[in-house]
């Protein structure tokens, strides 16, 4: 079978996907009875909506523990693989990943797992590798999370190598490494692939340095445009300096309304006057004390962000405005965004129906060809 190239690595300026929606609540830690059910009619839904509009990819978040407070957000989560399975069979174009921590999903059952998505999606899966961070989910299943970053860092590489040695050798190997041990090992079929895309999130030094050996796309928070493109130029600079080409990713709260006065007041309905904020406490205190993904000072100043959607950058207001952001965010050298609604469902629509063709207009994406 000839390798395919992976939705992810198409030609438009601006790439654009769904983050979360695996999980209760998906980016909004509200309380409003419209927040996000992320039941498997709501996501069947939204991938068909998503497919069918040429939305390049959804990317899940692996909870195991939620955040509590009155709505336990993040409570209720449909494992990753598994869900990945399901949309994959019920969409044609869009790439799915599967988020896996490397400390609780061996290496040989996730290569078998995500080769076998591959052969039955055509080439349309993707792996998000998560080196581990949350205290209690470590706790949850009996583990210990290790404090030095370098520690984590280093079993997920030998993971990574272990999984992508699977995908690549024909023959049976013997793995001897300093985490994981096997004999005579081998997986096949191999994915359908040439490269199965790689996202990870990362801002730890070591992090960081894992993601430029081996991701394709460094998903990080964006706080303003400055930022984006320092962040940008950085990661441009590491990875080339190892002989790679390693793309930004983020993500992005949407509350797109035919007025600017519309969306800010439904922003402050949901995120503010209705937040979850011992949830959204909880989980900010999560980041700031087992996660680099933030700094405490930009945890302190964007507590409201939390609330609105874990932390995403916002694009509140009209169409227009909305694309005039998403070109600002282009010109900071982002290769893409996820979207994150209250409702993703039921908000999906207005923001295709108006924000998609504005976005194809400035050239920053192209319409899908069937």
């Amino acid at each position: 079978m000839s390798k395919t190239l992976a939705p992810m690595f198409n030609e438009n300026r601006l790439k654009l996907g769904t983050f979360s929606a695996n999980c209760s609540g998906g980016m909004a830690v509200t309380k409003v009875a419209e927040r996000w059910n992320n039941d498997w009619t709501n996501n069947l839904d939204l991938v068909k909506q998503c497919d069918d509009a040429g939305i390049e990819f959804m990317l899940p978040i692996a909870r195991w523990i939620g955040y509590g407070g009155e709505t336990d957000f993040h409570g209720n989560v449909l494992e990753t693989v598994t869900w990945a399975a399901g949309l994959v069979a019920h969409s044609q174009n869009i790439q799915v990943f599967a988020t896996v921590h490397t400390a609780f999903n061996h290496p040989i059952v996730v290569a078998k797992q995500l080769a076998t998505l591959d052969q039955l999606s055509n080439g349309r899966i993707g792996l998000n590798v998560v080196a581990g961070w949350n205290k209690p989910e470590y706790d949850a299943f009996g583990m210990d999370l290790p404090s030095d970053h370098s520690d984590r860092y280093a079993m997920a590489q030998e993971w990574f190598d272990y999984v992508t040695r699977l995908w690549r050798e024909d023959s049976a190997f013997d793995w001897e490494g300093t985490f994981f041990r096997g004999k005579g090992v081998y997986g096949l079929p191999h994915p359908v692939q040439a490269r199965v895309p790689v996202i990870n999130a990362a801002a730890s030094e070591e992090g960081r340095g894992f993601a430029m050996r081996n991701a394709d796309f460094l998903f990080t928070p964006v706080f303003d445009f400055g930022q984006a493109k320092e962040t940008v130029a950085d990661i441009k600079q590491k990875s080339q300096s190892v002989g790679r080409d390693v793309q930004v990713l983020t993500f992005c709260t949407v509350v797109c309304r035919p007025t600017q006065k519309e969306a800010e007041e439904y922003l402050n309905w949901y995120a503010n006057e209705h937040a979850d904020w011992e949830a959204v406490d909880n989980l900010m205190t999560l980041q700031g004390m087992h996660a680099q993904s933030f700094t405490k000072e930009a945890l302190a100043m964007f507590r409201d962000r939390f609330a609105a959607g874990h932390g995403g950058f916002p694009l509140v207001g009209t169409p227009d405005h909305i694309a005039d952001q998403l070109e600002k965010l282009s010109d900071t050298g982002v290769a893409g965004t996820t979207l994150s609604f209250v409702d993703y469902a039921k908000e999906f629509p207005y923001f295709r129906q108006e924000v998609l063709p504005r976005l194809e207009a400035r050239g920053l994406r192209q319409p899908l060809k069937l």
